[in-house]
């Protein structure tokens, strides 16, 4: 089936261009909408690969572990699950690599493995996405969608938490 993709769609495009319609300039109308969009997303993509690597290298994240490192214990919820859910909403390839790591750490059937995949699953990266989207329709005023998607992802977390416990 595979092999046939390619001239089915060259079979759509010819039976296409019977209805008089240049195709050509209809393909260059459209590279040229998509190199448009690209240019005007460009800033977005690249404060967020910024601000993700700012974060990861400025050791902010270890000083907010620091701190809610007493909560943990109590809560008996390893670092690493704070580290990932801060590290979600901005990166997916930082979350990843971090999953991967309790994955080499930890083995795949352990507790944590599975809550770190529960949480990589069940989350988004809602500061790209929100950059992405609202930079490709020109909005500006994102306060009140960003603080609902951040707070969508606590809501993720805690019960990822409170599931993985049931289940595991």
């Amino acid at each position: 089936m595979n092999s046939y993709i390619i001239p089915i769609i060259i079979f759509l495009i010819v039976i296409y261009s019977y209805k008089k319609i240049n195709i050509y300039e209809a393909f260059i109308k459209g590279i040229k909408e998509g190199m448009s969009i690209s240019l005007n997303l460009f800033p977005s993509i690249l404060a967020i690969i910024f601000a993700s690597r700012i974060i990861i290298s400025s050791g902010f994240i270890d000083f907010i572990l620091n701190i809610l490192s007493p909560l943990l214990s109590i809560l008996k919820l390893p670092k690493e699950v704070i580290t990932l859910s801060f590290l979600r909403p901005i990166s997916f390839n930082a979350s990843l690599s971090m999953m991967l790591s309790v994955y080499d750490s930890t083995g795949v059937d352990s507790y944590l493995s599975f809550l770190v995949s529960i949480i990589q699953g069940c989350m988004d990266t809602t500061l790209y996405i929100t950059s992405l989207y609202y930079g490709i329709i020109g909005i500006k005023k994102i306060k009140h969608s960003l603080k609902l998607s951040l707070f969508v992802n606590l809501i993720s977390i805690i019960l990822t938490i409170i599931f993985a416990k049931f289940f595991f």
